[in-house]
C-alpha cells in the first residue's frame, strides 16, 4: 500500500438482501470507532459520508428475478464514481456496507481507476457464498447473491456495464475464500468461470496460510494491486452473529485475523470493503466491532 490516507465511504444499502437491517451497517461500524482505530495505525482518515440510497418502502421491487435492480444499479454507479474519485486523489477507499450487491459499484470504481492507466486489479472475495448467481439462476432474486458474476461480465447490463464496459475484472485474478453455501444452479458458474474458489474444505485440509498465499498470488498476478471484499458471514456465526445469511462452520476469529495479517504482509492492497453487518441481528455490536478489528489487521495492525 503506497497511500497513507484512508477514504471511508458508507453504502447504507439493504435493497439487495433478503433480510432488512444491513443499511445500518455503516453506522454500526462508525459506532465501533473504525475511524479512530485506523487513525491510531498512523493513517490520515477522511470520512466521505454515505452514498445516497433509495428506501425499499418508497421503491418498486421490479422483477422477482432481480429485486430492486434499478435502484441498486443507481446506487452502485454513484458508489463507483465516488470510489474512483478517491483513488484518483491517491487515497485508499474503505467502503462500509451495506449488502454485498454494493461490490458491483465499489470494485467497478477502483477497477476503472486502473483501467484508465491500462492496468487491472485482482480481487480477494472472502465470503460464505459465491455471489455468482444471475437472475436466471437465483432462487431468491436477491441481488446481493449476484455481484461477483456481474463484475466478470455475467448478469444484468445495468450492473455489468457501469462505465460502459465489461468485464471489470479478469476472473483469473479472482480468489473466493471460505465459501460453504453455493446454490445448485450457481455452482456451474463458479466451476467454469475461471475464478479460483477455496472452500472451507480447502482451508480445513490445507490450512489458511497456504490458501491465503495462493489466493494472493492469483489476485496479484499481472495486476496493479488487490481489492479486498470481506463479507462478515465468512466468519463463523458464533463470532459474527449480526449477519443476514449466517452459515455454520465458517472461518474462526483467529483465522480471520491471520488472513488479514497475511494480506497486509503482501503490501498489495489498493482498496477494501466490509459488508453485510446487520445490527438488527447482532449482539451488543459484536459483529461491527469484529469487522473494525479485521479491517485494522488488513491495514497493518500487529500484536507486536
Amino acid at each position: 500500500m503506497r497511500a497513507n490516507t484512508i477514504a471511508i465511504i458508507g453504502a447504507p444499502m439493504d435493497l439487495g438482501a433478503g433480510r432488512r437491517g444491513v443499511d445500518m451497517g455503516p453506522s454500526a461500524l462508525r459506532v465501533a470507532n473504525i475511524h479512530s482505530r485506523i487513525a491510531a495505525l498512523g493513517y490520515k482518515v477522511e470520512d466521505l459520508g454515505n452514498v445516497a440510497v433509495e428506501q425499499a418502502e418508497a421503491s418498486p421491487k421490479g422483477s422477482k428475478a432481480a429485486r430492486y435492480l434499478k435502484q441498486i444499479a443507481e446506487t452502485c454507479t454513484r458508489l463507483a464514481e465516488k470510489v474512483e474519485r478517491a483513488a484518483a486523489r491517491g487515497k485508499i477507499p474503505l467502503i462500509l456496507g451495506g449488502d454485498h450487491s454494493l461490490a458491483a459499484g465499489s470494485i467497478s470504481g477502483i477497477a476503472h481507476h486502473y483501467h484508465k492507466r491500462n492496468e487491472k486489479i485482482g480481487v480477494l472475495w472472502v465470503d460464505a457464498h459465491a455471489d455468482m448467481n444471475t437472475p436466471q439462476t437465483s432462487p431468491s432474486g436477491n441481488v446481493h447473491g449476484m455481484p461477483l458474476a456481474c463484475l466478470i461480465g455475467k448478469g444484468p447490463r445495468a450492473l455489468t456495464h457501469i462505465f460502459d464496459y465489461a468485464p471489470k475484472i479478469d476472473p483469473h485474478n479472482v480468489a473466493l475464500i471460505g465459501i460453504r453455501d453455493v446454490d445448485i444452479l450457481e455452482a456451474p458458474h463458479v466451476k467454469h468461470s475461471g475464478v479460483r474458489a477455496f472452500t472451507m474444505r480447502d482451508i480445513d485440509e490445507r490450512g489458511l496460510p497456504r490458501v491465503m498465499q495462493e489466493a494472493i498470488e492469483i489476485a496479484s498476478a499481472g495486476t496493479a494491486g488487490i481489492h479486498l471484499s470481506f463479507d462478515m458471514d465468512s466468519v463463523d456465526p458464533d463470532e459474527a452473529p449480526g449477519v443476514g445469511t449466517p452459515v455454520r462452520g465458517g472461518i474462526t476469529y483467529r483465522e480471520a485475523h491471520l488472513a488479514m495479517e497475511i494480506l497486509n504482509d503482501a503490501a498489495k492492497l489498493v482498496s477494501l470493503e466490509v459488508v453485510e453487518v446487520n445490527p438488527v441481528l447482532d449482539v451488543a455490536n459484536r459483529t461491527a466491532d469484529l469487522a473494525a478489528e479485521l479491517m485494522m489487521s488488513a491495514l497493518g495492525k500487529r500484536i507486536l
